[in-house]
Protein backbone atom coordinates (compact mmCIF):
# COMPACT_ATOMS: atom_id res chain seq x y z
CA UNK A 1 0.00 0.00 0.00
CA UNK A 2 2.81 2.19 0.82
CA UNK A 3 3.87 4.39 -2.26
CA UNK A 4 7.51 4.74 -1.58
CA UNK A 5 10.00 7.61 -3.40
CA UNK A 6 11.06 10.25 -1.45
CA UNK A 7 13.76 12.39 -4.40
CA UNK A 8 17.20 12.24 -3.18
CA UNK A 9 19.23 15.65 -4.62
CA UNK A 10 22.48 16.68 -3.84
CA UNK A 11 23.19 18.32 -0.30
CA UNK A 12 24.98 20.96 1.67
CA UNK A 13 25.98 21.68 4.89
CA UNK A 14 23.21 23.78 7.15
CA UNK A 15 23.15 24.13 10.78
CA UNK A 16 20.60 25.12 13.07
CA UNK A 17 18.04 28.18 11.58
CA UNK A 18 18.83 31.61 12.60
CA UNK A 19 15.95 33.85 12.35
CA UNK A 20 17.82 37.05 12.82
CA UNK A 21 21.13 36.03 10.42
CA UNK A 22 21.07 37.04 6.80
CA UNK A 23 18.98 35.31 4.42
CA UNK A 24 16.80 34.15 7.12
CA UNK A 25 14.09 36.01 6.08
CA UNK A 26 14.53 33.96 2.38
CA UNK A 27 15.03 30.58 4.61
CA UNK A 28 11.41 30.81 6.24
CA UNK A 29 9.90 31.89 3.25
CA UNK A 30 11.04 28.67 1.40
CA UNK A 31 10.13 26.37 4.15
CA UNK A 32 6.81 27.82 4.64
CA UNK A 33 6.07 27.20 1.48
CA UNK A 34 7.16 24.03 1.23
CA UNK A 35 4.54 23.01 3.91
CA UNK A 36 2.14 25.04 2.81
CA UNK A 37 2.12 23.05 -0.31
CA UNK A 38 2.89 19.38 1.52
CA UNK A 39 -0.35 20.20 3.92
CA UNK A 40 -2.39 21.24 0.55
CA UNK A 41 -1.26 17.49 -0.81
CA UNK A 42 -2.33 15.93 2.17
CA UNK A 43 -5.61 17.98 2.30
CA UNK A 44 -6.52 16.90 -1.25
CA UNK A 45 -5.22 13.37 -0.66
CA UNK A 46 -7.58 13.16 2.16
CA UNK A 47 -11.08 15.20 0.96
CA UNK A 48 -10.37 13.08 -2.45
CA UNK A 49 -10.14 9.54 -0.39
CA UNK A 50 -12.86 10.39 1.65
CA UNK A 51 -15.32 11.83 -1.12
CA UNK A 52 -14.73 8.59 -3.09
CA UNK A 53 -15.07 6.18 -0.17
CA UNK A 54 -18.45 7.58 -0.23
CA UNK A 55 -19.07 5.76 -3.50
CA UNK A 56 -18.73 1.92 -3.18
CA UNK A 57 -18.84 1.03 -6.76
CA UNK A 58 -16.53 3.69 -7.41
CA UNK A 59 -14.07 1.90 -5.07
CA UNK A 60 -14.58 -0.92 -6.84
CA UNK A 61 -14.35 -0.04 -10.18
CA UNK A 62 -10.41 1.75 -9.08
CA UNK A 63 -9.35 -1.40 -7.05
CA UNK A 64 -11.23 -4.03 -8.88
CA UNK A 65 -10.28 -3.68 -12.29
CA UNK A 66 -6.82 -2.76 -14.20
CA UNK A 67 -7.72 1.02 -13.75
CA UNK A 68 -5.53 1.07 -10.36
CA UNK A 69 -2.00 0.38 -12.34
CA UNK A 70 -3.46 3.34 -14.71
CA UNK A 71 -3.40 5.69 -11.91
CA UNK A 72 -0.43 4.03 -10.13
CA UNK A 73 1.82 4.07 -13.47
CA UNK A 74 0.60 7.83 -13.67
CA UNK A 75 1.60 8.55 -10.19
CA UNK A 76 5.02 7.24 -10.99
CA UNK A 77 5.35 9.57 -14.12
CA UNK A 78 4.27 12.92 -12.25
CA UNK A 79 6.84 11.93 -9.58
CA UNK A 80 9.75 11.40 -12.09
CA UNK A 81 8.74 14.87 -13.80
CA UNK A 82 8.36 16.76 -10.80
CA UNK A 83 11.61 15.49 -9.80
CA UNK A 84 13.66 15.10 -13.06
CA UNK A 85 12.17 18.39 -14.69
CA UNK A 86 12.11 20.91 -12.16
CA UNK A 87 14.51 23.11 -13.25
CA UNK A 88 12.51 23.68 -16.48
CA UNK A 89 9.04 23.49 -15.04
CA UNK A 90 7.83 26.68 -13.99
CA UNK A 91 6.56 26.87 -10.67
CA UNK A 92 2.87 27.08 -11.72
CA UNK A 93 3.27 23.77 -13.96
CA UNK A 94 4.97 22.01 -11.00
CA UNK A 95 2.45 22.95 -8.38
CA UNK A 96 -0.14 21.56 -10.66
CA UNK A 97 1.01 18.36 -11.15
CA UNK A 98 2.06 18.18 -7.61
CA UNK A 99 -2.03 18.79 -7.08
CA UNK A 100 -2.80 16.02 -9.61
CA UNK A 101 -0.48 14.03 -7.50
CA UNK A 102 -2.54 14.38 -5.14
CA UNK A 103 -5.52 13.78 -6.33
CA UNK A 104 -4.85 10.85 -7.81
CA UNK A 105 -2.94 9.17 -4.22
CA UNK A 106 -6.89 10.29 -2.61
CA UNK A 107 -7.99 7.83 -5.26
CA UNK A 108 -5.83 4.93 -4.90
CA UNK A 109 -6.03 5.59 -1.04
CA UNK A 110 -9.75 5.63 -0.84
CA UNK A 111 -9.71 1.98 -0.64
CA UNK A 112 -8.68 2.35 3.17
CA UNK A 113 -11.59 3.53 4.54
CA UNK A 114 -13.27 -0.14 3.82
CA UNK A 115 -10.11 -1.92 5.08
CA UNK A 116 -9.30 -0.01 7.86
CA UNK A 117 -11.44 1.10 10.85
CA UNK A 118 -12.13 4.73 11.28
CA UNK A 119 -10.80 5.09 14.65
CA UNK A 120 -7.33 3.25 13.43
CA UNK A 121 -6.98 6.07 10.34
CA UNK A 122 -7.11 8.51 13.28
CA UNK A 123 -4.72 7.13 15.64
CA UNK A 124 -2.15 6.54 12.96
CA UNK A 125 -2.34 9.82 11.40
CA UNK A 126 -2.08 11.55 14.84
CA UNK A 127 0.85 9.11 15.88
CA UNK A 128 2.29 9.61 11.78
CA UNK A 129 2.25 13.46 12.79
CA UNK A 130 3.67 13.68 15.33
CA UNK A 131 6.63 11.57 14.70
CA UNK A 132 7.04 13.63 11.30
CA UNK A 133 6.66 16.85 13.57
CA UNK A 134 9.59 15.15 15.59
CA UNK A 135 11.71 14.34 12.63
CA UNK A 136 11.50 17.66 11.19
CA UNK A 137 12.42 19.55 14.42
CA UNK A 138 15.58 17.57 14.41
CA UNK A 139 16.51 18.05 11.00
CA UNK A 140 16.03 21.97 11.93
CA UNK A 141 18.05 22.02 14.55
CA UNK A 142 20.72 19.32 14.87
CA UNK A 143 24.15 20.46 14.42
CA UNK A 144 24.80 17.01 12.74
CA UNK A 145 25.47 16.76 8.73
CA UNK A 146 22.88 14.39 7.92
CA UNK A 147 23.84 14.38 4.31
CA UNK A 148 26.24 12.12 5.05
CA UNK A 149 23.39 9.53 5.83
CA UNK A 150 22.00 9.81 2.18
CA UNK A 151 23.17 7.18 0.07
CA UNK A 152 22.20 4.45 3.36
CA UNK A 153 18.93 5.68 3.14
CA UNK A 154 18.85 5.31 -0.48
CA UNK A 155 19.83 1.68 -0.35
CA UNK A 156 18.14 1.21 2.87
CA UNK A 157 15.05 2.37 0.84
CA UNK A 158 15.76 0.11 -2.19
CA UNK A 159 16.19 -3.17 0.23
CA UNK A 160 12.53 -1.98 1.59
CA UNK A 161 10.76 -2.13 -1.94
CA UNK A 162 12.35 -4.77 -2.69
CA UNK A 163 11.59 -6.91 0.27
CA UNK A 164 7.83 -5.55 -0.02
CA UNK A 165 7.67 -7.01 -3.20
CA UNK A 166 8.97 -10.21 -2.64
CA UNK A 167 6.35 -10.16 0.65
CA UNK A 168 3.42 -9.66 -2.48
CA UNK A 169 4.78 -13.44 -3.77
CA UNK A 170 5.40 -15.16 -0.52
CA UNK A 171 3.25 -13.69 2.01
CA UNK A 172 5.29 -13.87 5.19
CA UNK A 173 3.67 -12.15 8.43
CA UNK A 174 7.11 -11.67 9.71
CA UNK A 175 8.65 -9.87 6.77
CA UNK A 176 5.92 -8.01 6.89
CA UNK A 177 6.53 -6.96 10.37
CA UNK A 178 10.22 -6.07 9.30
CA UNK A 179 8.90 -4.21 6.49
CA UNK A 180 6.66 -2.21 8.50
CA UNK A 181 8.77 -1.55 11.72
CA UNK A 182 11.49 -1.08 9.07
CA UNK A 183 9.16 1.50 7.30
CA UNK A 184 8.67 4.02 10.00
CA UNK A 185 12.07 3.75 10.85
CA UNK A 186 13.07 4.56 7.53
CA UNK A 187 11.14 7.33 6.63
CA UNK A 188 11.01 9.16 10.02
CA UNK A 189 14.83 9.44 9.37
CA UNK A 190 13.77 10.92 6.16
CA UNK A 191 11.88 13.55 7.51
CA UNK A 192 14.65 14.65 9.47
CA UNK A 193 17.39 14.37 6.41
CA UNK A 194 15.03 15.77 3.60
CA UNK A 195 14.01 18.42 6.32
CA UNK A 196 17.58 19.47 6.63
CA UNK A 197 18.62 19.40 2.87
CA UNK A 198 15.56 21.43 1.74
CA UNK A 199 17.02 23.98 4.00
CA UNK A 200 20.46 23.91 1.95
CA UNK A 201 17.93 24.31 -0.70
CA UNK A 202 16.67 27.61 0.78
CA UNK A 203 19.34 29.12 1.47
CA UNK A 204 21.57 28.48 -1.60
CA UNK A 205 18.68 29.78 -3.38
CA UNK A 206 17.29 32.84 -1.07
CA UNK A 207 19.18 35.40 -4.55
CA UNK A 208 17.13 33.62 -7.11
CA UNK A 209 13.12 33.49 -6.17
CA UNK A 210 11.96 31.99 -9.35
CA UNK A 211 13.72 28.91 -8.83
CA UNK A 212 13.30 28.82 -4.90
CA UNK A 213 9.63 28.72 -5.94
CA UNK A 214 10.18 25.57 -8.13
CA UNK A 215 12.27 23.83 -5.71
CA UNK A 216 9.57 24.06 -3.02
CA UNK A 217 7.17 22.40 -4.61
CA UNK A 218 9.61 20.24 -5.50
CA UNK A 219 10.69 20.05 -1.83
CA UNK A 220 6.90 19.02 -0.95
CA UNK A 221 6.57 16.65 -2.40
CA UNK A 222 9.60 15.16 -0.80
CA UNK A 223 7.98 15.63 2.45
CA UNK A 224 4.62 14.59 1.34
CA UNK A 225 6.01 11.16 0.52
CA UNK A 226 8.13 11.09 3.77
CA UNK A 227 4.40 11.82 5.74
CA UNK A 228 2.35 9.31 3.52
CA UNK A 229 4.33 6.43 3.52
CA UNK A 230 5.01 6.79 7.51
CA UNK A 231 1.55 6.71 8.03
CA UNK A 232 0.58 4.36 5.75
CA UNK A 233 3.18 1.74 7.44
CA UNK A 234 1.86 3.23 10.82
CA UNK A 235 -1.70 2.36 9.79
CA UNK A 236 -0.51 -1.38 8.93
CA UNK A 237 0.42 -1.92 12.34
CA UNK A 238 -2.17 -0.34 13.54
CA UNK A 239 -4.58 -2.24 11.68
CA UNK A 240 -3.58 -5.80 12.52
CA UNK A 241 -7.76 -7.51 13.26
CA UNK A 242 -8.91 -3.88 13.65
CA UNK A 243 -10.89 -3.94 10.03
CA UNK A 244 -13.73 -1.77 9.20
CA UNK A 245 -17.13 -3.21 9.21
CA UNK A 246 -18.59 -0.64 6.75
Amino acid sequence: MSNFGSPFTPDRRVGPLDYAGPGSMALAHFMNQVYAWMAAGLALTAVVAWGVSLNPHTVAMINGTGLVWVIIIAQLVLVFTISASVQRLSASVATGLFLLYAGLMGLSLSVIFYIYASATIASAFAVAATMFGAASLYGTFTQRNLSEMGRILFMALIGLIVASVVNIFIASSALQWLVNYGGVILFTVLTAYDTQRLRAIGMATENNPALAARLSVNGALSLYLDFLNLFLFLLQIFGGGNRSRR
